[in-house]
């Protein structure tokens, strides 16, 4: 008889799906709620005086069914003794910081970041504010299948209890703010912000005017089912379109949960993650204080990031895709920056997740000490080309059980004769495949990756919704 086959519900960022469908649904919830509490009481190295109860924190984004997997969640946790702390909706990094202000066990975000409004997700941070490793998922994981605490029922006085906490949104801001030089203000620095309808509504554009800046604020009137549409960083041309409409001189577009950003210059010209994280390391490095001189960045950052760093006397080291596995690097080598492309960026003297606007103050901050535009800045990094294309796939077999994928992988590979790279790889939280593909010719790797996508469409079949192939230099979807 084979063994059973594990079952797993994290991905690369949590729980994500489809909201009401497993596993994200209120049952799977009260689940880890439960086994969450356990979990982290256990691991949690502080003691507690008797009579206090430990606590978890929940925040969520601007969801429609934010509400039901709340309620779910903090029954669950307080049917294990363990009390809960209700903040609301919060950007994720606000969640976090929070969780260590209040000094709870851990901090749960209620979100599914850059997807549209029908999915959820459930992501959960330590009591340091940092995000959970393998190992811990995997227990948590484990004691949602096993039924091993079934039988914790703590009774009576016994059983925790919830209390929202009012005053988190203006902790975050002051949080936030302090990561921006008092010496400095944005008085007389036009912004145009887009909110995404998401979980930084209310906080991003009240740090930014406590700053000084004049603002320009759109996307910020969140009804349940308006977050992310056709507005936020993954639909870059909205911010652009603010900024050339407003005349701003700085675009900042915010995600759904408000952990990455994407910034617009004022030619109406995007400046990704990439360019933002070579623009703060290439400052880092000017004053001495890029720890170990070392940018830490995924596998799916630009390779120009090698070239615009070692010019000054930097390097970059790589990580699998996932804002949890740049952090850990940095945790494990003590680094200070690292992200993503796709605009998680993590200054970890300042905070410990990637946090959209504590990561646009510190490119504002650079503008204000240099006097440069934001356009100019960015021209320390000289991108290669990149052809992506996200294919939503009906199933994810291996991808080396694809022959015909796998030998035109390898003749590209063999074309670029190393001089570029080819990557491909299944998303960690949707039904895609991803394939990004770099080189010095522009034209000759999108018509290797239009080769490359056919094949896997050959091979496994598209959904239907397919056609969103995201060519050239589109904004990458992490997970």
């Amino acid at each position: 008889m084979s063994a059973p086959t594990k079952r797993k519900i994290f991905g690369t960022d949590g729980v994500r799906g489809v909201a009401n469908v497993e596993p994200v649904t209120a049952e799977t919830a009260l689940k880890l709620g439960r086994a969450a509490a356990h979990v982290f009481t256990q691991l949690n190295p502080r003691e507690h005086p008797e009579g206090l109860r430990p606590k978890i924190v929940i925040g969520k984004d601007t969801r429609l069914s934010g509400y039901m997997l709340e309620n779910a969640l903090v029954a669950g946790i307080t049917s294990l003794g363990v009390d809960v702390l209700v903040i609301g909706p919060l950007p994720s990094p606000g969640v976090a910081y929070i969780t260590r202000s209040l000094r709870a066990d851990a901090g749960i975000v209620l979100s599914a970041s850059h997807n549209s409004y029908e999915d959820n997700g459930i992501k959960f941070f330590r009591h340091d504010g940092y995000k959970l490793d393998d190992t811990v998922e995997r227990q948590i994981e484990q004691l949602v299948f096993s039924g091993e605490i079934d039988s914790v029922r703590p009774i009576a006085g016994k059983i925790g209890r919830a209390t929202r906490i009012d005053d988190a949104l203006g902790r975050y801001v002051e949080f936030a703010k302090a990561s921006f030089p008092k010496r400095l203000s944005l008085e007389k620095l036009r912004i145009a912000v887009d909110l995404a309808n998401g979980a930084g509504y209310k906080s991003t554009p009240c740090i930014l005017r406590e700053l000084g800046a004049d603002l320009t604020v759109a996307h910020n009137e969140p009804n349940g089912i308006n977050i992310n549409g056709q507005c936020g960083s993954t639909y870059p041309e909205e911010i652009q379109r603010l900024v050339r409409q407003s005349g701003a001189q700085v675009g900042i577009a915010n995600d759904g949960d408000a952990d990455r950003v994407l910034l617009c210059d004022d030619q109406g010209e995007i400046v990704d993650g990439d360019e933002i994280l070579a623009i703060a390391a290439v400052d880092l490095l000017s004053r001495g204080e890029l720890a170990e001189q070392t940018l830490v960045a995924t596998i799916m950052s630009n390779f120009g990031l090698e070239k615009a760093l070692a010019a000054h006397g930097g390097k970059v080291v790589r990580t699998k895709v996932g804002d949890r596995y740049v952090i850990e690097e940095m945790v494990r080598r003590n680094l200070n920056l690292g992200g993503e492309q796709s605009g998680h960026i993590i200054f970890r003297d300042f905070t410990t997740t990637g946090d959209g606007i504590i990561s646009a103050l510190q490119i504002l901050r650079i503008m204000q000490e240099t006097g440069k535009p934001l356009g100019e800045l960015k021209k320390c990094l000289t991108k290669y080309p990149q052809a992506q294309r996200n294919l939503r796939v009906k199933e994810k077999p291996p991808i080396e059980e694809l022959p015909a994928v796998s030998k035109l992988v390898s003749a590209a590979e063999n074309e670029l004769n190393g001089n570029g790279r080819v990557l491909l790889r299944y998303s960690g939280t949707e039904p895609k495949i991803r394939l990004l593909i770099e080189g010095r010719d522009a034209v000759r790797i999108g018509i290797q990756a239009d080769r490359i996508a056919e094949e896997i469409e050959r091979a496994i079949g598209l959904h239907q919704e397919a056609g969103e192939q995201e060519k050239g230099l589109g904004q990458q979807k992490t997970d």
